[in-house]
């Protein structure tokens, strides 16, 4: 799958647990990686987006743009799959977007089931925290004072 040419809402089995990782330039849908994770054994369904804010550290941000490695998606995916091997997870799709963002838009989509809710607030949580640490993925801020920064730099 490339990254502008993947699909936000289709179901794509990557491997066993993992049913959508993709780094992608168009919008994502929570909804569709919440659909993603359905399974009839799980009692509970943690997702997670994280959206592109106003501000960061006193300074007032107008947009974002995300540039990523071209092994983004396969480290997103490695990411996808180690959650997934725990035994407690029945299922997860993440996604990130890249490419020019505005305020409000959703930049890290994210979805976990298990059969209980502390397993599947644990395996979001650590998910997330896991894709935010390992994805090769560079994010240039621009301040409403016209300056701008790249941060996040694995």
């Amino acid at each position: 799958m490339s990254a502008t040419n993947e699909p936000t809402g289709d179901v794509v089995t990557v491997e066993a647990g993992v049913v959508l990782g993709a780094v992608t330039d168009r919008p994502l849908d929570l909804a569709a990686h919440e659909a993603a994770v359905a399974d009839r054994r799980a009692g509970a369904v943690v997702s997670f987006q994280g959206v592109v804010r106003d501000h960061d550290h006193g300074r007032g941000v107008t947009r974002l743009e995300y540039e990523g490695h071209p092994t983004a998606e396969a480290v997103l995916r490695e990411v996808a799959a180690e959650i997934a091997a725990d035994p407690q997870v029945y299922a997860v799709a993440v996604s990130h977007r890249i490419g020019p963002l505005e305020i409000g838009d959703v930049a890290l989509a994210a979805a976990v089931s298990t059969a209980h809710r502390a397993a599947a607030f644990a395996a979001c949580a650590r998910l997330v925290d896991e894709v935010k640490a390992r994805l090769p993925i560079w994010k240039r801020q621009v301040f409403d004072d016209g300056t701008e920064e790249w941060v996040n730099c694995p």
